[in-house]
């Protein structure tokens, strides 16, 4: 597996909170507007997952497989053309601040890693910007 790791984001709300809103995935289709990577379409969402058309991919599936309160949620990506895991981890700077990072695990051969390697290492990084960028505090309610 090849791991791919984002850039480190503060985002100024408490880590349960973020938590809490990342861990239950109905609470991003209130946020969707805010994603604005174009490749992204088609979105719907249940508790445990959120479906996607992603150019060139094709419709894909993203499901929680893994639950850390209040430190990590993991996921699997079904119906992508390679394993791929997804990790994203939460770390208290302070009451009011928490440090996130993604992790991605994919099972790409030498041939796809190259292919591969710049695109989802930009791909990481955006979702981890949008991410940042949710308005926490709005979730919840």
């Amino acid at each position: 597996m090849t791991e791919f790791t984002s850039d480190s984001k503060t985002i100024a709300h408490n880590q349960q909170l973020i938590y809490n809103a990342l861990s239950n995935m109905e609470n991003l289709a209130k946020a969707k507007d805010r994603i604005s990577y174009d490749k992204f379409q088609n979105f719907t969402f249940d508790r445990d997952s959120c479906s996607f058309f992603l150019s060139p991919l094709g419709q894909l599936r993203m499901v929680i497989v893994d639950r850390e309160a209040p430190a990590c949620v993991k996921l699997t990506v079904e119906r992508a053309p390679v394993d791929i895991n997804l990790s994203i981890r939460l770390i208290p700077e302070n009451e009011n601040e928490t440090q996130m990072q993604l992790s991605v695990e994919a099972d790409l051969n030498p041939f796809l890693k190259s292919m591969m390697e710049k695109p989802l290492q930009e791909g990481i990084n955006k979702i981890a910007d949008m991410l940042a960028v949710i308005p926490y505090d709005d979730l919840q309610r």
